[in-house]
């Protein structure tokens, strides 16, 4: 099955790009990049492969492995763009996130966020992660003007999570994990209008991170064909359950 996933040209998060490629991929799926602009060669945040302070809070060294097998793959230069793309075409959409200024390229895209409106309306596997769930929120159904996430359960980057690392990093990195002047939650928690909008914060946690092993400090959400997780911690387990999404569909799709 073919998964679309957009990105912007710089900025985004390592691990939340880098894990649902290695798990979809190795599970036989075909895994689609997209950038604004057709054949541009994206770039993860380099800070989180690095270390944002003092080599410390970037990724793990897993996802990083999987981030620079990631980069030698042909489809890494090849993405098509995102408002060219016939969604049609893909049986998954998954929207990354990550919050350094280069996301404000993805995160504010009107061209992607009425693509993703397109593909949500196919009601097929949704996922999206941490700042990822903003181009969600800010999707409109044309139907009725609302997000697409009006009535629907979710999570997204915790307020206490981004103010944490905010008020952490800041007297070095100044608004490095304040991408906007709003929380993410708080967008987020904005767009559900609906009877059965309800966000979900799940479990306190700020260092614990789940992995390929062990899910007991990962939190995702599901409602339906919608996936959504808090932050690179999920997402191994964001991964794992999108492939079972993917799976259903493509049960259904052969009977």
């Amino acid at each position: 099955m073919r998964v679309l996933m957009p990105v912007p040209d710089r900025d985004f998060d390592v691990t939340e790009v880098a894990v649902p490629w290695r798990v979809l991929t190795d599970a036989g799926h075909e895994v689609v990049l997209a950038t604004e602009h057709a054949g541009t060669r994206p770039a993860a945040d380099p800070r989180l492969l690095t270390g944002v302070l003092f080599g410390q809070l970037g990724a793990d060294a897993e996802p990083r492995r999987f981030y620079e097998k990631l980069t030698r793959t042909p489809e890494f230069g090849s993405t098509v763009s995102w408002a060219e793309v016939d969604v049609e075409e893909f049986d998954g959409l998954l929207l990354p996130g990550g919050h350094a200024p280069g996301m404000r390229q993805y995160l504010g895209s009107r061209p992607l966020q009425e693509q993703a409106a397109r593909f949500w309306a196919l009601k097929r596997p949704v996922g999206a992660i941490c700042h990822g769930v903003l181009v969600l929120a800010r999707a409109q159904d044309p139907a009725t003007g609302r997000s697409v996430l009006a009535d629907r359960r979710t999570t997204c980057l915790p307020k206490y999570m981004e103010r944490t690392a905010y008020l952490t990093t800041a007297w070095r990195l100044g608004r490095y994990y304040r991408t906007y002047p709003a929380y993410v939650e708080d967008e987020v928690r904005s767009a559900l209008t609906g009877s059965g909008g309800r966000f979900e914060r799940g479990p306190r946690v700020l260092t614990r991170r789940g992995s390929a092993a062990d899910d007991s400090a990962a939190f995702v959400v599901q409602d339906g064909m919608y996936l959504s997780a808090r932050w690179p911690g999920d997402a191994y387990l964001f991964a794992r359950r999108y492939l079972g999404l993917l799976k259903g569909r493509e049960v259904a799709t052969n009977q």
